[in-house]
């Protein structure tokens, strides 16, 4: 089976550290950043159901949970407060928790999905990165709680000085550096900073941020962070800042830049809303850089929803016919298996040997077998009441779930069948 592309290689070393107890989960999708969950082996039978075990109230907010050995990092409001906490993961108990004041007001139409922060946190090197919703990066020692050190461009960025919706994009650390977009809808710039200060490297760019979060790929051998702002998506040099090259693909309107791309063979899987879904292959051709498009599915769109890939697969939702689940053929874009309308308005993956786990934004966890054109829903469990648009976190034998205000811890193993 084909887990992850060759080309997008982690920092693992840098940013992940096991403590013993479990594995860790150092934020957004995962280890790698591509959904994939290496650690876990799927069962050779679905449990009828999973067994609930603690939950701890922590506040409101779309960030997942990062995860080192028994201690989980939450990034969430409460009230007028954004909140950090570090929770155990035996019990859900506070070890610590940091708070600040963050005055914030939604866009018009944005009042249902609520004034907690959408960023994804960071957990690398004993160190907590958290994006507030009004855009201040902030470090933490992860042990403490104590806060390092902030960055805040907002006088830069005019009256609104995030994206319409509220900052979204979620702060990546490789080797000694934290990359991350600052700005509005107008302007911006990618930064890359200092882990232990905070203090600017480079900065690339002019245009302004999206919902997107950046990813670390090694292209053609070339290490790089590639992005999809306001404006493109494009490969940004890691050492320098330096623009290696560029695919025009802007937010207009209605049709924003929500989903973080997928990078799989040295192709970039990209799909906004309306816009269907492309691959974009940046090479290198007599030593300059050339941007091309492999292909472009236009009966599939991706809305707010990050696809992962499953055996040369891709697995997304699509906002067409109200929300559909899909499985795409990577070397040519064919749609192999569409699931039913009508499903939600948001799924979160991940992905695993066999299988693809799709949260729904309604509190049911699907499994589905990934079996190209003989996809199913292997089993539906219920694992909130209240919306999910945080991604779930999937340890060895256990599942945390985020939910509206609440964190919950499931178990998968040990389950009676009944």
């Amino acid at each position: 089976m084909s887990r992850r592309p060759i080309v997008f290689l982690f920092i693992l070393s840098l940013t992940v550290t096991t403590l013993g107890a479990d594995v860790s989960w150092p934020g957004w999708l995962g280890p790698n950043r591509d959904g994939w969950v290496p650690h876990f082996d799927p069962p050779a039978k679905w449990p009828k159901k999973l067994k609930k075990g603690w939950t701890a109230k922590v506040g409101d907010g779309y960030g997942t949970t990062a995860v080192d050995g028994n201690r989980l990092y939450v990034h969430a409001r409460q009230k007028g407060d954004e909140v950090v906490w570090c929770l155990d993961l035996k019990n859900g108990k506070p070890k610590w928790r940091n708070r600040y004041a963050e005055p914030f007001k939604e866009g018009g139409g944005g009042e249902p999905h609520g004034k907690g922060p959408k960023a994804n946190p960071t957990l690398a090197d004993g160190r907590l990165f958290t994006l507030s919703i009004t855009g201040i990066l902030t470090a933490w020692d992860a042990d403490t709680g104590a806060m390092l050190w902030r960055v805040d461009h907002r006088a830069k960025f005019g009256k609104r000085p995030h994206p319409y919706w509220g900052a979204c994009t979620s702060p990546l650390v490789v080797d000694n550096r934290v990359y991350l977009h600052f700005g509005d809808d107008e302007k911006g710039f990618l930064s890359a900073m200092d882990v232990e200060t905070g203090k600017e490297i480079w900065r690339n760019g002019k245009d302004g941020a999206a919902y997107s979060s950046p990813l670390y790929a090694e292209i053609e051998g070339v290490r790089q962070i590639v992005e999809w702002n306001h404006e493109d998506l494009l490969g940004v040099e890691l050492e320098t800042g330096r623009t290696l090259w560029r695919y025009h693909l802007p937010h207009r309107g209605t049709n924003q830049n929500m989903p973080t791309p997928t990078i799989y063979n040295g192709h970039i899987l990209v799909g906004g809303e309306k816009r269907g879904i492309r691959s974009i292959h940046p090479h290198l051709k007599n030593n300059e850089w050339t941007v091309s498009e492999k292909w472009h599915q236009t009966r599939a769109a991706l809305d707010m929803s990050s696809a992962v890939i499953n055996d040369n697969r891709l697995y997304g939702f699509s906002h067409y016919g109200l929300g559909e689940l899909f499985c795409i053929d990577t070397t040519n874009g064919k749609i192999l298996w569409k699931g039913p309308g009508r499903t939600g308005d948001n799924v979160t993956f991940l992905s695993v040997p066999g299988h693809v786990l799709a949260l729904i934004d309604d509190g049911e966890l699907q499994v589905l077998k990934a079996d190209g054109t003989e996809t199913r829903i292997v089993t539906r469990y219920k694992v909130a009441d209240n919306p999910t648009w945080a991604a779930p976190v999937l340890l060895k034998d256990k599942l945390l779930i985020k939910d509206r205000d609440s964190l919950t811890l499931w178990q998968l193993s040990d389950t009676k069948q009944n």
